[in-house]
């Protein structure tokens, strides 16, 4: 059983399932502040724009409720809310773009990272026979 609570430790403390989990968690949060700018600020714009339509709302009753004497609701009404789908697939589409956005980024920054040119390689060292030469052209200089 240690070697199983070992293993298991060994796997869960791995930089890879760290990272993972602190990218689920920034996800998360992500994607809450994408959904309200959704909800709160690009939907009413766009509902302004097409007649004040509210996405929310729209649906299509497949079955209407069944109420009593009274009033109340005894089964309530069958509905598909495609408002709900539409604003989702918006939500999909802006977090789609800023997951490119960013991975474009990242790639540009690799890019010029292995563009960067290396330092030059040093001089090799000269030959026992290019050494030999050098003096001779040295003294022939000098006479």
């Amino acid at each position: 059983m240690s070697n199983f609570l070992t293993d298991f430790k060994n796997f869960a403390m791995k930089g890879n399932v760290l990272d993972m989990a602190v990218g689920v968690i920034i996800g998360g949060a992500f994607g809450k502040i994408v959904t309200s700018l959704v909800n709160d600020v690009i939907m009413p714009a766009v509902g302004l724009l097409v007649g004040g339509i509210n996405f929310t709302e729209l649906k299509w009753v497949i079955k209407e409720a069944v109420l009593d004497e009274a009033g109340a609701v005894v089964t309530p009404e069958a509905t598909l809310n495609y408002g709900n789908f539409i604003q989702s697939t918006v939500d999909f589409l802006i977090i789609a773009f800023c997951i490119f956005l960013f991975i474009r980024l990242i790639s540009k920054l690799n890019r010029k990272k292995e563009e960067a040119p290396a330092a030059p390689a040093p001089a090799p060292e000269p030959s026992a026979e290019e050494k030999l030469l050098t003096e001779i052209r040295d003294l022939l200089k000098n006479k």
